[in-house]
């Protein structure tokens, strides 16, 4: 690797600012992206009214599976990246890029045809209203042609990540975010679209910050060591076994959450329209705190993982620490707020008054979800940046499918408190990450990860 590069060591220094100052960018990025996905539903519900936001929250749905499955094997990249970045090796990165690079692109193929088949039979399985039907499939379908995009941009932002770079995907994102809120409007408001116009409007903002990021690569090739040549992208069997077994139970991870969380959209979906348009309004508020949370574990992930690759054991429980306290402090203002002022939060999304009318139910469940936060930023960050694939996959069952579909079941049904009980059973479920990350901290095994390349090999 050249000795001008963009690679950041982060096992040197300050660690509160290595992780503040590699969290904020992150931070900025993932709220811009919250944004554009929000503005969606509220410029929709604003014009659209409540039908709308139920469309766009469905079609949304369907989409989300699809980027948090891809989103598992880029991740999984930006940990082993990050490793092979503490231990020095080089050659192991230019072919992790490589391998990413094809593989991304490839299960956003596969991904893009299921999605293509499978959408009508998805809103049967959710009960999705007939109502909304129409609506929510002119916004996935147009939404899951933008899959490669969204593959591309996300495969860039983690290779950049994994060396220590959170700054430049702050910019990419950023030009798209802009753009998408100025489509949205004009093609929403103005050419009255609906949810097609602000489908539209999120694939052209992708695309965009897809090209700008690849254009980016390409001009600082010579910085990280990639040639861009095309012997350079292929699978690299080293390199792929580990994204693989990483990959899978961080996608299975990804995948489950949003199983069981498609089971409690069925549910809810059974309650009506109105209850599937607050739904929505609960999944943009959520995606709110996610900004925080995966700032925070995205850093704290990085951090520990170059450190671990490093051999420099003593600095993680220190970035955990430091983890913990930030995200304490940004979710119990996020809690306040919501408890406090939970009207005008929620009429910010839409003036329906039958939307509006039963949105209290909300409250309780979201508190305990923005509380929860702060314990799954703290276990994730051990539990991603030691690459250790078996407590992915624990996490993945226990707290994606049999905690939080459980707790759904046992609040909703059984105690009979219906909608307000299957969200206090998706936010309790966010608990159980911390427990398995404890023991797992308290085991020592964070230390030990057989398919990542040692420092002193």
């Amino acid at each position: 690797m050249s000795e001008k590069t963009l690679v950041r060591d982060l096992t040197q220094g300050s660690i509160v600012k290595s992780l503040l100052s590699y969290a904020a960018p992150l931070f900025i990025a993932n709220a811009l992206q919250a944004v554009y996905n929000v503005v969606d539903m509220m410029v929709v519900g604003q014009v659209e009214g409540g039908l709308g936001m139920a469309a766009v929250s469905i079609g949304g749905d369907i989409i989300h599976i699809v980027t948090f499955l891809l989103i598992g094997f880029t991740g999984a990249g930006q940990i082993i990246l990050s490793q092979f970045v503490g231990a020095k090796k080089s050659e192991e990165i230019k072919k992790m890029i490589g391998t990413m690079f094809v593989v991304t692109f490839t299960l956003s193929l596969i991904m893009f045809i299921l999605c293509m088949l499978l959408g009508e039979t998805f809103m049967e399985l959710i009960n999705a209203d007939v109502q909304v039907r129409g609506p929510a499939k002119a916004y996935y379908v147009t939404g899951i042609c933008g899959v490669f995009f969204i593959a591309g941009y996300n495969c860039i932002c983690s290779i950049l990540r994994g060396m220590g770079d959170s700054k430049h995907p702050l910019y990419f994102i950023g030009i798209a975010s802009i753009l998408n809120i100025i489509l949205d409007i004009l093609f929403v408001a103005g050419f009255h679209w609906s949810t097609f116009g602000a489908s539209l409007a999120t694939v052209i903002g992708q695309t965009v910050s897809f090209v700008i990021g690849l254009v980016f690569l390409y001009r600082h090739k010579t910085e990280f060591g990639f040639d861009f040549k095309r012997r350079s992208f292929r699978v690299h069997k080293e390199v792929f076994i580990p994204l693989v077994k990483l990959g899978i139970p961080m996608s299975i991870q990804m995948a489950a959450i949003t199983l069981s969380k498609t089971v409690l959209a069925a549910w809810i979906n059974d309650c009506g329209w109105v209850y599937t348009a607050l739904a929505g309004v609960y999944n943009k508020l959520s995606m709110f705190i996610g900004i925080i949370t995966n700032s925070l574990t995205t850093a704290g992930g990085a951090n520990i993982a170059q450190n671990i690759g490093a051999a420099k054991y003593h600095r993680v429980p220190k970035i955990l620490f430091f983890v913990f306290l930030t995200t304490g402090v940004l979710c119990g203002i996020c809690t306040l707020a919501v408890v406090l002022f939970p009207t005008q939060i929620f009429s910010m999304f839409t003036t329906d008054a039958q939307v509006i009318s039963v949105s209290g139910v909300l409250v309780t469940p979201l508190a305990l979800f923005f509380i929860g936060g702060i314990a799954r930023s703290v276990g994730f960050s051990l539990i991603n940046g030691s690459g250790n694939s078996k407590m992915n996959l624990l996490v993945a069952l226990l707290d994606g499918i049999i905690f939080r579909i459980g707790l759904a079941y046992l609040f909703g049904f059984v105690m009979e408190m219906s909608v307000r009980g299957f969200w206090l059973g998706d936010a309790l479920a966010g608990f159980m990450p911390f427990v398995i990350a404890a023991a797992f901290f308290a085991s020592g095994r964070w230390k030990k990860n057989s398919h990542i390349i040692k420092a002193e090999d």
